[in-house]
């Protein structure tokens, strides 16, 4: 192993090469771009020999390609941002009803119109529908880890789905940070062979993606299993990872949650910035205030969200993100996941840095505290917290 500074995108492309997929089509998107740009590079220097690089004239024939490509039993590496995973999402569907485990690297980054080259979290999220598996990492390590433990759980053969690895934008993907990259023989150990039983292959010539009548819900249907056989694989993959690796992640990443009467559910990196407000308030003024963040978005793994939030009494959902004319999105799936417990905390819902508008400890402080005063008047709240009281009006 090795311990070095990269970027988010980098560690992404580390994923990549040490597991040396078979084909990586590709499109540039900003911020995405370093990262194919990278496994570019390595390719060129012949450190990924077994790797086919394609370059294609769009992220829908990126996906086309990569659905072709996994089709014959190819393992796929791509990435992609923004308006390029939206130009991909009528492919998307495709790969996941083919049952086809490509892994792909998603850079979050704000949708236009007006342009931002910016994160938030809608251009991933609008995709959460479409049968991929999905991720949601908090730091550059986690990025190239969630590569590499992505593999095992979209090619397990209880599961057979793509799946989408996510990092902010600008925060994550242009920012260097520390991470340990392990050897290839670790990474041998951890992820076998790729032998799929259900694509083309010369000795087996079967359809696959073929119009369908009556039998088109057992398909979906199907699907639907194998998503939530994914909540399995993944504890069983996370072990793993732990004993060869000496990382552990879980469904879903707690923090100080022990005694937490107040608790913010957040999502990628602005955790970090949260975690940190949270120690502070904690040891100044002696909030008991804790953090719940959203590891994996597909499946929703319900359970494990119910049983750390059950002692809460009051959750902030901090929503990176909106729907126009609902809310944040997570919203209403928080609620849903905890409307059948016993006892249920108040929800108040924070949307919060669209366009990459920074979320600093202030602003943490500042969304803590109107909890307080939430379970206080036992009244949620909606807000935009980026904007003043008099713009809330009317949200």
């Amino acid at each position: 192993m090795k311990q070095t500074l990269v970027t988010g995108n980098e560690a992404a492309a580390w994923g990549a090469r040490l597991v040396q997929p078979n084909y990586i089509p590709t499109f540039p998107i900003t911020p995405q771009t370093e990262c194919i740009e990278t496994l570019a590079q390595w390719i060129s220097d012949g450190e990924m020999s077994g790797t086919y690089f394609d370059r294609m004239e769009s992220e829908h024939s990126v996906m086309s390609a990569a659905v072709g490509a996994a089709a014959v039993g190819a393992r796929v590496f791509t990435a992609t941002s923004s308006q390029g995973l939206l130009l991909m999402h009528e492919v998307l569907y495709i790969a996941s009803g083919m049952r086809l485990p490509i892994v792909m690297a998603t850079i979050s980054r704000g949708l236009s119109s007006p342009v931002t080259l910016w994160s938030d979290h809608n251009d991933f999220l609008d995709q959460r529908d479409s049968g991929w598996l999905m991720l949601h990492a908090e730091n550059n390590q986690e990025v190239l880890d969630m590569v590499l433990q992505a593999y095992r759980i979209a090619e397990d053969p209880r599961v057979l789905l793509p799946i989408m690895v996510n990092m902010d934008g600008y925060v994550l993907s242009f920012t260097d940070e520390p991470i340990t990259i392990p050897t290839a023989g670790m990474v041998k150990e951890f992820l076998p062979e790729y032998t799929p039983k259900h694509t083309i292959a010369k000795d087996r010539p079967i359809t696959v993606g073929p119009p369908v009548l009556d039998e088109y819900t057992l398909f979906r249907a199907q699907n639907h299993v194998a998503a939530r056989n994914a909540l399995e694989v993944m504890e069983e993959v996370m072990v793993d990872f732990d004993r060869i690796f000496g990382r552990r992640y879980h469904l879903v990443d707690e923090f100080m949650l022990e005694d937490a009467e107040l608790v913010l559910v957040t999502q990628g990196s602005m955790s970090t910035t949260a975690k940190a407000a949270i120690m502070e308030m904690r040891e100044e003024e002696d909030i008991k205030v804790g953090l719940l963040r959203l590891r994996v978005i597909r499946p929703w793994p319900a359970s494990a969200i119910a049983a750390a939030l059950k002692n809460a009494k009051a959750v902030a959902v901090i929503d990176r993100n909106v729907a126009p004319g609902k809310g944040g999105i997570m919203l209403p799936e928080i609620v849903e996941t905890l409307y059948h417990l016993d006892r249920r905390p108040l929800v108040s819902s924070f949307i919060v840095g669209l366009g990459g508008n920074s979320q600093t400890e202030h602003k943490v402080k500042e969304i803590t505290r109107k909890l307080i005063v939430d379970l206080e008047t036992g009244r949620p709240r909606v807000e935009w917290n980026d904007m003043n009281n008099n713009d809330n009006e009317g949200l």
